[in-house]
């Protein structure tokens, strides 16, 4: 499969190899600021993330990129072309799977594909071409002639990312590509991605779930608040952030804040959540053995590595899931 034309020779210019470079990035709504000045740099051929809660920015951030909602302020440029004056040539060259699936549930899976490539001006026999090699890709080559309409929530996942492909796209933009989906449809889902960009397709996604991010993503930025308040690959957003491992006790108790300075000492930082308490160690053993003999029963102890939940806790405070 050929999702996307030969990328072109290394440029001479270093700038020129971020296909899409944002600088004091703002997207306002009247008096409301979605996205707060942000920069962000995307490298051709990366998986790079933004990841936050709900109501973050990451949303309206894609949908600038996207060339479908003009930024307030700031310099953006998309493949370096001005997304104010060239729209229409930036769409041409994208990819987009939106957070919702839009397809045609009266058409086939197969005709989801084909007549979306008519809007790139696709003559008909390419477009067949195209649509049965990437319902191929995306394994759904025997549900070519089904109705959208009764199709799974992965499968219909998976058409959405093969439409988005239609047009050979440089970049492929995915807002929370897996959401509503089961595991089997994630990780589906995830190999799919993942072969894109072993192919040299640059992926920019937006998710909520810690491990979709660390699964996918070699760059991600970390937003809240409609601000980037941490960048940089997974591994080393964990390691500037938090402790090799994190241990969680649970307590019979209404208030788990009663422990907090039972726990005093035990690792490098605590945090207190409703439903339990959280322990930043390097040795997970070690400090669950510490809790014992502090002669604390805890209903329930996990040790467990550190992931980007953790980060996310430690910027702001609260859970990527609440």
């Amino acid at each position: 499969m050929e999702p996307h034309p030969t990328a072109p020779p290394a440029a001479q210019n270093p700038t020129e190899d971020f296909l899409i470079h944002a600088r004091g990035l703002v997207k306002r709504f009247g008096d409301f600021t979605a996205v707060d000045g942000i920069d962000v740099d995307v490298r051709r051929g990366e998986a790079f993330g933004f990841l936050g809660p709900n109501g973050a920015g990451k949303s309206s951030t894609m949908r600038m990129i996207g060339c479908v909602s003009p930024p307030t302020s700031g310099v953006l440029e998309i493949l370096g072309l001005d997304p104010r004056r060239d729209g229409p040539r930036i769409r041409a060259r994208l990819g987009v799977c939106p957070q919702l699936d839009n397809l045609d549930i009266e058409l086939t899976a197969r005709e989801n594909l084909t007549t979306y490539a008519r809007f790139f001006g696709i003559g008909r026999r390419e477009a067949r071409r195209r649509a049965d090699e990437l319902l191929e890709f995306v394994q759904l080559a025997e549900r070519a002639d089904s109705k959208v309409e009764p199709l799974s929530g992965g499968m219909k996942r998976r058409l959405t990312i093969a439409r988005a492909m239609v047009n050979q796209p440089e970049v492929v933009l995915l807002d929370e590509p897996t959401t509503g989906l089961d595991p089997q449809a994630r990780h589906l889902v995830w190999e799919r991605l993942f072969r894109l960009k072993q192919q040299g397709v640059t992926l920019v996604l937006t998710t909520h779930y810690m491990d979709e991010a660390e699964q996918l993503c070699d760059r991600l930025v970390v937003m809240d608040g409609g601000r980037i308040v941490a960048e940089g690959s997974p591994r080393e957003l964990i390691e500037r952030y938090s402790t090799r491992e994190v241990v969680e006790l649970r307590f019979n108790a209404d208030d788990q804040r009663a422990y907090a300075e039972k726990l005093d000492g035990i690792g490098e930082r605590l945090e207190v959540l409703p439903d339990r308490v959280l322990l930043y160690v390097d040795d997970g053993d070690e400090a669950t053995a510490e809790v014992h003999r502090r002669s604390l029963s805890p209903a329930s102890v996990l040790a467990r590595r550190s992931s980007l939940e953790d980060v996310f806790l430690h910027l702001t405070g609260r859970t990527l899931v609440d």
